[in-house]
C-alpha cells in the first residue's frame, strides 16, 4: 500500500461541480493517477500522468475501468507536470463529460462513460502527495 495514496469516500461529486487537486510530485516519479468512481471498484475517469511508466514517457493517459476490464485509452498531447515539482489541476463535471484543466491551463474533455450524475469516491495513487482537495 502506498503511504501517500488518498481516498475520499461517501462524498458527493455532482454535475456542475469542479474538483480541484493540488500537490507535490516525487522527484523520481514514474506515474500517478486520479480516479473518480461510483463505488471504489469501477472507475468512470482515470487520469494518469506517466513520466516513465507502462511504455509511455511524459504522457497523460485517461481511461475507464468497468466490469473488471480497462476500456479504450485516451491520450493527451501535452505534459505540463514536472518530477519534484508542484501541480494543480481541476476536473469540472459536465452533464456528458469531464473537463480537465492541467497545470499549464491547457484542457481536454473525457466522456462520462457511466452516464451518472453523481460519483462518491475520488482516489489518488502513485508518485504524488496531495496537499489540497476541494469540490465546489
Amino acid at each position: 500500500m502506498n503511504p501517500d495514496a488518498m481516498t475520499v469516500k461517501n462524498m458527493s461529486f455532482k454535475v456542475g461541480q469542479t474538483l480541484t487537486l493540488g500537490g507535490t510530485i516525487k522527484p523520481d516519479a514514474a506515474k500517478f493517477a486520479v480516479n473518480i468512481s461510483p463505488d471504489g471498484n469501477d472507475i468512470t475517469m482515470h487520469v494518469n500522468p506517466r513520466f516513465d511508466s507502462d511504455g509511455d514517457q511524459n504522457t497523460v493517459v485517461c481511461n475507464s475501468y468497468q466490469d473488471g476490464a480497462w476500456c479504450e485509452e485516451q491520450r493527451e498531447a501535452g505534459f505540463p507536470f514536472t518530477a519534484g515539482g508542484e501541480f494543480k489541476m481541476s476536473i469540472t463535471f459536465n452533464p456528458g463529460d469531464f473537463l480537465v484543466v492541467l497545470p499549464d491551463g491547457s484542457s481536454f474533455s473525457f466522456p462520462n462513460r457511466m452516464g451518472r450524475d453523481k460519483y462518491s469516491v475520488v482516489s489518488v495513487d502513485g508518485d504524488a502527495r496531495i496537499t489540497t482537495f476541494e469540490i465546489k
